[in-house]
């Protein structure tokens, strides 16, 4: 009898169907990105910045997100890339 075939196992494939599934439901109970704009972005933001998760660079003007090592020339960009970040840690937990 021969052995399995290692490209037909598809036992993992289940955990990434899951995460992905998971990321679509967070994407749509979340806040289209469209919605934020600079005024909307403004308080998550420095909430970050008073959580050290930011870094205000004022002679580059940028803000860093230290998890990523990321740099951001707008408080938009970056409050939308922290909710996506965040929700892809949240997905890879949930599947662990």
């Amino acid at each position: 009898m021969s052995s399995p075939d290692p490209h037909d196992d598809t036992s993992a494939d289940y955990k990434q169907f899951e995460k992905d599934l998971l990321a679509q439901d967070r994407d749509a109970a979340g806040v289209d990105t469209g919605d934020v704009d600079d005024v909307t972005a403004q308080n998550p933001v420095s909430e970050l910045v008073d959580a050290n998760v930011v870094t205000p660079v004022p002679e580059s003007r940028v803000l860093v997100h230290e998890p990523s090592g990321t740099a951001f020339d707008s408080i938009t960009q970056l409050a939308v890339f922290h909710r996506g970040w965040t929700a892809g840690l949240d997905a890879d937990a949930d599947c662990e």
